[in-house]
């Protein structure tokens, strides 16, 4: 802790415990407000951080999502803080862990997930009336409470209404692989409310099957089988629910469920939670609250909700991964920018690191000069169109020690490409 928390107390106002969790840009503790006595999650975040990795947008962006999306089952942000160094985040502490960890250990009753599923599209709907579009939903990003009651977090990716082009659609890719509608990964412009809609049927297929629908170890034919909508029901689904899911994971966005169609369906209907049912009392008061949180307050004052989250945002690590290698030796990154600015990039990085480059208009070959642990270090880097503008490329080792491949990766390689890759699963 810094000096900003001295005797473990922030700001006079808030009890810093025990730490919970920490990351690239920020350590997470159990706090307390001693006016009040509730128990919040704190984040505190380095600010020269977030303006050194050009988040500074982003994050002002997500000010204005958490400001409109007061929800029963969305995340709460309770306060933001800032001193001269650090960005301090007093937010609803959710003790129930992520929805992920239940779906681990085998899938749920027909019942208790239709549950789930109701609370998610509540939410998102909500966030969709206020002209928020999540864009990154997954179990990861749902957490329980002490009741169990799904919370959604996690807004560091969202887009605002604001944000459309004159065609009225949002044009940056960005989601996790195995839950991002096809439209996104095409670059021809998406409807950003319909691209959630296919993130929650996915969620759903998930929590009553128990694993992905769209699974591959090969990343092109993995988002080759999401472009057809190419997956199998389990057995045991029922057909209420097999309907539901094939309408939201229909490949034509024109022709995909609405959210609307979904909560008139007999099957999300059954069992429905009365604090799920619409009441107009219960949202100008979130309105109110909302806007009662926003005056007075700084517009630019950073706020760092889920700062983690933001810098791991691109991690392609399968969901369901069985089998786990101490040592990596391939890597895969996907990217909308031209083969020929991926190919420059690599022979940049190769050159300055004295490999001899090799290069045709798909593929780089670097070979080290000198040798290594086991002789010289060779690296071979593919590229593959799974559209037009829309690449996946793939790094793999031909020669030479593992370690020294994946330090080199994690060193030179990867800081190099970050700036024209969409998301990676490049070696920690």
């Amino acid at each position: 802790m810094g000096s900003e928390e001295k005797g473990g107390v922030l700001h006079g106002k808030y009890e810093l415990g025990r730490l919970l969790g920490q990351g690239t840009f920020a350590k997470v503790y159990v706090g307390r407000n001693l006016q009040t006595n509730i128990s919040v999650a704190m984040k505190v975040v380095g600010k020269e951080k977030v303006i050194r990795v050009g988040m500074m947008e982003q994050v002002k962006r997500e000010i204005s999502v958490m400001k409109m999306v007061h929800h029963p089952n969305i995340v709460k942000l309770h306060e933001v803080m800032a001193s001269k160094s650090k960005i301090y985040f007093a937010m609803e502490l959710v003790r129930g862990g992520e929805l992920f960890a239940k779906i681990t250990k085998g899938r749920l009753r027909e019942e208790a997930a239709r549950n789930y599923f109701q609370q998610l599209i509540s939410a998102i709907d909500f966030c969709h009336s206020r002209g928020v579009y999540h864009r990154d939903l997954k179990p990861e990003n749902l957490l329980l409470d002490d009741e169990g009651n799904l919370k959604v977090t996690d807004f560091g990716l969202s887009a605002l209404s604001e944000h459309l082009r004159q065609d009225g659609l949002l044009h940056t890719t960005c989601g996790t692989p195995a839950y991002v509608a096809p439209e996104v990964i095409g670059k021809k412009g998406y409807d950003g409310a319909k691209a959630d809609i296919w993130s929650c049927g996915v969620i759903l297929y998930v929590l009553l099957a128990g694993y992905l629908p769209f699974q591959d170890d090969n990343i092109v034919s993995l988002y080759r089988k999401i472009y057809r909508g190419d997956f199998k029901f389990p057995a045991w689904l029922s057909s209420e629910s097999r309907k539901i899911i094939s309408r939201m994971l229909d490949p034509n966005p024109d022709t995909r469920i609405s959210i609307a169609k979904i909560m008139s369906s007999s099957w999300f209907k059954k069992s429905m939670p009365r604090s799920l049912r619409p009441n107009k009392h219960e949202e100008e008061e979130a309105e109110a609250e909302a806007a009662e949180a926003g005056k007075g307050k700084e517009t630019e004052t950073l706020n760092a909700f889920h700062i983690i989250s933001l810098s791991e945002g691109f991690n392609l690590s399968p969901l369901f991964e069985e089998k786990k290698r101490v040592e990596k030796e391939e890597l895969r990154f996907a990217t909308t920018r031209p083969a020929s600015s991926v190919i420059s990039r690599i022979e940049e990085v190769g050159k300055t690191k004295n490999f001899s480059v090799k290069k045709s208009e798909s593929c780089v070959r670097l070979q080290g000069q000198q040798s290594g642990r086991k002789g010289r270090l060779g690296i071979d880097a593919d590229i593959f169109a799974v559209t037009p503008s829309f690449l996946v490329v793939e790094v793999k080792k031909s020669s030479g020690d593992t370690l020294e491949y994946n330090q080199f990766c994690s060193t030179e390689l990867r800081p190099a490409l970050k700036d024209i890759e969409w998301m990676s699963t490049m070696p920690a």
